[in-house]
């Protein structure tokens, strides 16, 4: 059997996640806040197609829900941006 010649730090970045934690927070972060905003788009319609149903415009549709959807994809971009803390040596 052969010895492994590999440093510690060499081992154990063949491993590592691509992220770091705080990474994985924000885009989990992002990702409810998308589904939620998506959730908020949903419904308004009308059953019968001759009725005009005036909950098609109502505030949570024309103004939260983009707004999430728009803060859940730049959340989404600091988390892939996102460079933690240096560790000092």
């Amino acid at each position: 059997m052969a010895k492994d010649n590999k440093t510690p730090e060499e081992n154990k970045s063949q491993f590592a996640f691509v992220f770091e934690k705080i990474n994985y927070i924000i885009m989990i972060v992002g990702i409810v806040l998308l589904a939620l905003g998506y959730i908020f788009l949903t419904g308004g319609g009308s059953d019968d197609p001759n009725v005009f149903n005036e909950a098609m415009f109502n505030g949570r549709r024309l103004y939260l829900a983009p707004i999430l959807i728009i803060l859940g994809l730049v959340a989404e971009i600091v988390a892939i941006m996102y460079k933690g803390k240096e560790e000092s040596k």
